[in-house]
């Protein structure tokens, strides 16, 4: 096998992350516009204390060329969120949400990073219990611990183990604008911490149009900036995108024994959203990523081959359902 030793430039890459990486995984538990539609649909006042929820999908990228080779690959992606939360009342918030994704992968060509056949069946969980309290009208405050467990089936446990936490503020401007900062620590799989500041924001600019960062639709979860249309009350339409990374510990009788993959691209997406009722709704996605990326790591997170691959196509849904 032809290894050569690149050293990658993450500077530009963290700033891409900069404002989003953390949102996915949290915001959509935390409310900062009162009175204010949630991303998940029409909010209602809860007739109890206690709520649960459960969002998932599926997105299939179609088939893709790797540059520079003759190799290509597809990958099936799926996800499932179930969750509880508990609201004493309208100043706080305590959730405790679970996850599971799951990323397979299908590699084919000849004298390729294809035909290394680098991994395939990847599997992340998530636990995460994000805590929101406001004071007065305006001000909106939250915490969030989460611990991550990303690998490939076979991988060692510990060693697919990363975690950290979120805290930040946000304050509400008006009835249209809603802002506040964060900041976030990660581990990460044999690399340093990432540390990093945040941005909220929800802005309304009309009744029927809205500008929002935090999850973006599709099954893969990742966090971004989206363009929102509200057609009608149950007809709602979006374009968007979103800094997806993707890093997970390889299987210990892999090509590379307990080495590292990492798949990072940034996905453009249009969407339509049915909402069903004030707790359901369902969405077509489908979109492009850009400037994709795959990465082959050795045990100590030393870069072995790094691939860039072109433009891909992909389609999907998703839905959510409270009660």
């Amino acid at each position: 096998m032809d290894i050569t030793r690149h050293q990658h430039g993450t500077a530009k890459k963290i700033g891409l992350i900069l404002c989003f990486i953390i949102l996915h995984f949290f915001l959509a538990d935390l409310s900062f516009g009162q009175g204010n539609p949630g991303k998940d649909g029409p909010r209602k006042k809860p007739d109890t204390k206690w709520s649960t929820f459960i969002r998932g999908g599926y997105v299939y990228q179609f088939d893709t060329d790797l540059d520079n080779s003759n190799g290509s690959f597809t990958a099936d992606r799926f996800f499932v969120q179930p969750g509880i939360r508990y609201a004493p009342d309208h100043t706080r918030s305590f959730s405790l949400a679970f996850g599971y994704g799951y990323d397979g992968y299908d590699f084919t060509g000849e004298n390729s990073f294809g035909a290394l056949q680098p991994w395939d069946d990847i599997h992340t969980f998530r636990l995460s219990t994000p805590i929101r309290f406001t004071k007065g009208q305006n001000w909106s405050f939250f915490i969030v611990p989460t611990l991550r467990v990303t690998g490939e089936s076979g991988a060692d446990l510990n060693d697919s183990l990363t975690g950290g936490g979120f805290a930040g503020f946000a304050y509400r401007l008006s009835e249209r604008l809603t802002i506040g900062p964060g900041i976030g620590i990660i581990s990460q799989i044999e690399d340093d911490a990432s540390i990093f500041p945040v941005l909220i924001i929800n802005w309304k600019i009309t009744e029927a149009l809205s500008l929002e960062t935090g999850r973006g639709l599709g099954a893969t979860l990742g966090p971004g900036i989206s363009l929102n249309w509200r057609m009608t009350e149950q007809w709602h339409f979006s374009l968007g995108g979103r800094y997806e990374k993707l890093r997970f510990r390889l299987d210990e009788k892999a090509e590379i024994p307990n080495g590292i993959g990492q798949d990072t691209s940034i996905p453009v997406f249009g969407g339509v959203t049915y909402n069903l009722n004030s707790s359901t709704r369902i969405s077509l996605i489908g979109g492009f990523e850009m400037a994709g990326e795959l990465q082959l790591e050795d045990h100590e997170g030393n870069v072995l081959e790094q691939q860039d691959y072109e433009n891909a196509p992909f389609l999907g849904f998703s839905f959510y359902w409270s009660f």
